[in-house]
C-alpha cells in the first residue's frame, strides 16, 4: 500500500464479535492509525460481501521444515512416531544450502501471508551452513521475511547438547550440529550482531531454549537471566514427547516444566511451546507465575504428539497461541479450529475452547492474534 485509505468492510471483528459500519483508517506505510465508525471519515475501498480480520499471528514456525512436506506419510517399518520423524528432519538439515534454505523460507511466509499471517514468530535453531560455526543462516531467515514483506520476531535458539541419560547431556551429533551454539557468550555474541542487522519496524529479536534436552538447566538458568535482564521474549519446547519427561526425571528428577517452575523466574514474556503432557500441578504453577502456552494443533497431530490440557490452561486463565510450526500446512484458521476439535474428541463435549458468554470464537481469535503478540 502506497497511499493512505479508510477501509469499510460489511462486518469487521473488533475483539469480540463482528460489526458493521467499522472503519480502518491506514497510512502509507499501512500502519492502521484509527479504527471506528463515520467519524473516521468517507471508505476509500468498500469491501462488499466479506468480513474482516485483524492479520494473524503465528507464534511458533520452523519455516525450513516446510521442505518436508510430502514426506515422510509411508511408514514401511510400521508404526512411526516423533523420534523416526526426527531423523528424516535431521536428513533434510544436511541437505541445505543458504539458496535452498532462503527459498524455502520464502516459500513458507509467502504461504502465510496467503493465509492472512501478518507477523511470525521463527523459532530459529539451524544456524549453520555445514562450513563451520558461522550462522549464516540467521541472515537468511531474516532476509526472506524482509523480502517477502512478513513482520517477524526471530526468536533465536540457543542449542546446546543433543539430549541427555541417567548419566547427563549428551553431545550433538550428526545434523545436529548445524543446530550448535558452543557457549553463552557466543550466542550473546550473535544476538548483538543481529541486533545491529534487523530493520526495526518489522524485525525484533527474542531469546529460545530449544528445549531441555538441548540446554541444561544451569545454562538455562543464566539464559533465561539475561533475557530478562535485556526485556526480550523466551519461548522453549517443553514437554512434547513423555520420553522427553521421562528422561528428564531420570536424570534431573523432575519434569521438564517442574524444573522451569523451580529454577527460572516465569513471567509473561515466557511461552512454553507444545506442553502437551504437562500435569495439572506443574501447568497451574507456570501459569500463576505469568507463563503462556502455545499450542500447535496441526503440527501436533501430524507427529502423534497427543493433546494438552487446554480446559485445565483456560480455567486458570492461561494465555493461548498458536503456530504452524512444521508447516506441513499453513492456516491459522485451521489451527483454531483443530485445537477447538481436538478438545472436543478428547473429553467428549463441545464448546471447550468457550468464554464466560459460552462463545469460542473470542477465545480462538485471541489465540490467532493477541495472545501471539
Amino acid at each position: 500500500m502506497t497511499t493512505e485509505a479508510i477501509i469499510e468492510a460489511d462486518l469487521t471483528w473488533t475483539g469480540k464479535a463482528f460489526e458493521s459500519g467499522v472503519r480502518i483508517k491506514v497510512d502509507a506505510q499501512g500502519r492502521v492509525e484509527a479504527v471506528g465508525d463515520a467519524s473516521v471519515g468517507e471508505p476509500t475501498l468498500r469491501l462488499r460481501d466479506r468480513a474482516l480480520l485483524p492479520g494473524f499471528v503465528n507464534a511458533h514456525s520452523h519455516a525450513f521444515q516446510r521442505g518436508l512436506r510430502g514426506r515422510g506419510e509411508t511408514f514401511p517399518a510400521g508404526q512411526g512416531d516423533f523420534w523416526l520423524w526426527r531423523e528424516a528432519m535431521y536428513e533434510l538439515v544436511e541437505q541445505l544450502d543458504e539458496e535452498r534454505l532462503y527459498a524455502l523460507t520464502t516459500q513458507a511466509y509467502r504461504e502465510m501471508l496467503d493465509a492472512g499471517i501478518t507477523t511470525v514468530g521463527e523459532f530459529h535453531y539451524l544456524h549453520h551452513d555445514g562450513r563451520g560455526d558461522n550462522f549464516a543462516f540467521d541472515e537468511v531467515v531474516l532476509r526472506a521475511a524482509k523480502d517477502v514483506g512478513i513482520r517477524i520476531v526471530l526468536l533465536n535458539a540457543f542449542y546446546f547438547s543433543g539430549g541427555f541419560n541417567e548419566t547427563g547431556h549428551t553431545p550433538l551429533a550428526g545434523g545436529q550440529q548445524r543446530f550448535a551454539t558452543r557457549s553463552l557468550d557466543g550466542y550473546w555474541l550473535q544476538m548483538d550482531r543481529l541486533a545491529k542487522l534487523i530493520d526495526p519496524a518489522t524485525q525484533s529479536l527474542g531469546v529460545v531454549a530449544h528445549s531441555i534436552r538441548a540446554v541444561p538447566v544451569d545454562a538455562l538458568q543464566q539464559l533465561h537471566a539475561e533475557a530478562a535482564r535485556r526485556g526480550l521474549v523466551f519461548h522453549m519446547h517443553l514437554e512434547e514427547q513423555p520420553r522427553e519427561i521421562e528422561e528428564c526425571i531420570r536424570h534431573y528428577g523432575r519434569t521438564p516444566m517442574a524444573l522451569v517452575n523451580d529454577h527460572l523466574e516465569v513471567s509473561p514474556l515466557f511461552t512454553a511451546v507444545h506442553a502437551t503432557h504437562t500435569n495439572e500441578a506443574d501447568m497451574e504453577a507456570f501459569l500463576d507465575a505469568g507463563g503462556n502456552v502455545c499450542l500447535c494443533p496441526l503440527t501436533e497431530a501430524n507427529l502423534g504428539d497427543g493433546l494438552a490440557n487446554v480446559p485445565w490452561i483456560l480455567k486458570h486463565g492461561g494465555h493461548l497461541a498458536l503456530g504452524s510450526d512444521s508447516n506441513a500446512r499453513i492456516s491459522m484458521l485451521e489451527e483454531a479450529r483443530w485445537m477447538e476439535y481436538g478438545q472436543r474428541l478428547a473429553h467428549q463435549m463441545r464448546g471447550v475452547c468457550r468464554d464466560d458468554n459460552g462463545a469460542i470464537a473470542t477465545t480462538l481469535m485471541s489465540a490467532m492474534t493477541v495472545h501471539g503478540a
